[in-house]
């Protein structure tokens, strides 16, 4: 059999199972012990463990087991979940983390790695009993209504497993006898009944297609638990129903109720729901027949079983609801989720890129064809079109909680370093961005918030002397806004100090004395590289490397980080990005020439630019009362300009900032498609990309953010350049 999916499949879920492990134990060190959390840390222990064991993955399997075994105690009450175990326990993760990734690359574990476990195995010692015996009850297993028990004969002290697998099972690489194989591991099967009923005619029937259902009873001391592993990678494309020992009335009701064959006869249902046995259901029959001639009516076989105490009477009644209503399937199906290859889904959305430009170029030959009909077609036609494409982009959109949670541990080792009390809070975590997006901002968050507890918040000593708790707060934020995701980084710490970045500029060469500069472009200055107000290096920062590297990533996204402090107070970092970089509305309008494309949603309005403003080194103009700076693309990329043609305007605003951006002409709005800008063009300033219109022609697609600020840089200069010459004038 090919193992590889089911590897691949196991790898990523163990994953997800250490990120909901980690999310627990650092709940829990905030005080949550409820049971609901304490079973989340174990269940993903215990599953890591048994699908480890499916593959044979020994060194996972032996670590965890020992670390499940104290979380089962932890949860029994058998020990305390302290402080001090948990710190011991996150790195125990850890280390399951490291044999799955070594795991994952098929690499052995090296000498430091065990012995590294083998240290973390030997600090558990005094949270095990004496004979580090698995302590397990059975998990998921419904609590029923009923205490009444049905009869102990031989045979009611085995399990019952219910499956019916799902028809691809062997097209996706798995044997359902391994699986039953692996049941017998777990104790003796003591019956197998198959369930053919889907079986179709001969002519119909598909080898690759899995028609059959099993019936199994199983004795086993094993737990609930144990034996779901055997199914975990069946468990989204199977329906699966597992009874225990001594099951009581209700859990074979439900069981019956469940059943999703079709079948007809009494005795069947109860027989494969195991609340009766071939023997009793012989005997029934035999004595039926013997009733039958003994009378002019047939006795109903149900009455005969409840006579003879075989069934007790609410399971009757459930089995003849269920023959009854033909054994209809439930009404309402849970919920399924699909894993889905990145690879695929970013194909995907390239061929949907492909489809959106092509029908562009349909869209201009109809208009020049001028056939109505043809026309009406093809509007519909982009309509569907924007439907996909919607459609495709929402499965790339990924909660940013998941990234956000990663830095509850970061803020914990980090500040427990440095000595520090620091309370992470997340707000906003259901929102919603492209995946591609999440992966690049990993690194700048991480350098931001490394910086907020390192400078940012204040030693406890230093907070109390300033009246302020000595526990510090850093705040994760993330909203939607006019189409754009914006992510808040805030701390309650010391401030940014604008006259000592200053100073420091200036001892750098990046100012002299006489330069003004606004409260904006001071803060801007901490990206520059080499440039830090730390007051001592540290292993985590202040050296001035990574704050550029920050806002070239962020700006490599299309987007741009702001900043505001208030010393003493706090620092907040506002970063905006848009939703996706793959397919995007915008504006198209051209330039000396050249194409362009204005992401559609910083636009604000469309205006001709007044013909006075046509003035040199004039850069501002009066808007409606506002004074907006403006560049024009033909001077800021060296184009050819126009004589005598009116120019037009497109006002952009990105968080609080808006400028304007001169243009020869607006040809209005088109669908784009998003493609990176070669290596060559890198270095280049107010470009993001590049796309393909409809004609086959290639247009520049404006960086917003970069020209906006560039705008009002600009504009800020030539205000105080002004302003300079008029007090050198005056004195």
């Amino acid at each position: 059999m090919n193992l590889d999916g089911a590897l691949k499949t196991f790898f990523a879920e163990a994953e997800e199972l250490l990120v909901s492990m980690e999310s627990a134990m650092l709940r829990m060190e905030e005080g949550d012990t409820s049971a609901d959390t304490m079973n989340e840390l174990f269940r993903a222990a215990h599953t890591i463990k048994g699908s480890a064991g499916l593959f044979g993955l020994d060194a996972i399997v032996a670590f965890t087991h020992r670390v499940e075994n104290v979380l089962d105690r932890a949860r029994d009450g058998k020990v305390e979940m302290s402080q001090e175990l948990l710190s011991l326990l996150l790195p125990c993760r850890d280390h399951i983390a490291t044999l799955v990734a070594h795991a994952m690359k098929q690499e052995d574990n090296d000498a430091e790695c065990l012995a590294h476990g083998q240290g973390l195995l030997e600090s558990l010692q005094p949270w095990l009993d004496s004979e580090d015996a698995e302590i397990a009850a059975p998990i998921g297993v419904e609590n029923a209504s009923s205490d009444l028990t049905l009869a102990t004969e031989p045979g009611r002290d085995l399990w019952h497993i219910s499956v019916r697998f799902g028809p691809d099972l062997l097209r996706n690489g798995m044997d359902p006898l391994s699986i039953i194989r692996f049941l017998g591991s777990l104790g003796e099967l003591v019956h197998i009944t198959t369930i053919e009923d889907h079986l179709p005619e001969l002519a119909l029937f598909d080898p690759e297609q899995l028609y059959l259902g099993f019936e199994i009873r199983l004795r086993s001391d094993a737990d609930q638990q144990a034996i779901e592993e055997a199914f975990t990678f069946v468990r989204e494309e199977a329906e699966l129903r597992i009874l225990p020992p001594r099951s009581n009335v209700d859990a074979y009701i439900k069981l019956i109720k469940s059943l999703p064959e079709f079948i007809h006869r009494l005795g069947e249902i109860l027989i494969k729901s195991q609340a009766l046995t071939y023997q009793e259901l012989e005997h029934a029959l035999s004595t039926q027949k013997q009733q039958a001639k003994a009378s002019a009516s047939v006795p109903l076989l149900g009455e005969i079983l409840v006579q003879e105490q075989a069934v007790a009477p609410a399971v009757l009644n459930a089995a003849l609801d269920k023959q009854k209503k033909n054994a209809e399937k439930q009404a309402s199906q849970e919920s399924r989720f699909i894993r889905v290859d990145a690879e695929r889904l970013d194909a995907l959305i390239n061929l949907i890129g492909e489809l959106v430009i092509n029908r562009q170029r349909v869209d201009l030959l109809a208009g020049k064809l001028g056939n109505s009909q043809l026309i009406e077609a093809v509007t519909a036609m982009g309509g569907f079109t924007e439907q996909i494409r919607d459609a495709a982009l929402t499965l790339r959109m990924v909660p940013i909680g998941d990234s956000f949670q990663r830095f509850r541990r970061v803020v914990r080792d980090t500040a427990k370093d440095l000595g520090k009390d620091i309370e992470l809070h997340i707000e906003g975590a259901e929102t919603e961005l492209d995946r591609s997006m999440v992966e690049k901002l990993t690194d700048p968050l991480t350098h931001i918030v490394r910086n907020a507890i390192d400078h940012g918040i204040e030693p406890m000593t230093v907070r109390q002397e300033r009246g302020k708790p000595a526990g510090g707060t850093i705040s994760l934020t993330a909203r939607h806004d006019a189409g754009n995701i914006v992510i808040g980084i805030s701390d309650d710490g010391g401030g940014l100090d604008l006259e000592r970045i200053r100073q420091k500029a200036i001892a750098n060469g990046l100012l002299d004395e006489t330069t003004n500069l606004t409260r904006h472009e001071l803060y801007q200055l901490i990206f520059h590289p080499g440039l830090s107000t730390a007051e001592q290096v540290t292993n985590l920062s202040g050296r001035g490397v990574g704050m550029d590297v920050v806002k070239r990533n962020i700006e490599a996204l299309q987007g741009g980080i702001e900043i505001e402090s208030e010393l003493g107070v706090g620092t907040q970092f506002t970063i905006r990005l848009p939703l996706t970089l793959a397919i995007i509305d915008g504006f198209h309008v051209d330039a000396g020439g050249i194409d362009f494309i204005v992401p559609q949603n910083t636009i604000l309005e469309c205006v001709d630019l007044p013909s006075t403003h046509h003035i040199e080194g004039q850069h501002c103009v009066n808007l409606r009362g506002e004074q907006v700076p403006f560049i024009r693309l033909q001077e800021l990329f060296c184009l050819t300009q126009k004589p005598g043609r009116r120019e037009k305007m497109v006002v952009v605003q990105f968080g609080e900032d808006r400028a304007g951006i001169v243009v020869d002409d607006l040809h209005g709005e088109i669908q784009t498609v998003v493609k990176p800008m070669g290596p060559i063009f890198q270095a280049l300033k107010g470009i993001g990309g590049s796309s393909l219109l409809g004609t086959g022609a290639v247009a520049l697609i404006l960086d917003v953010p970069q020209l906006i600020s560039y705008a009002v840089n600009v504009e800020n200069r030539r205000n105080n350049s002004v302003l300079a010459d008029v007090q050198r004038s005056s004195s």
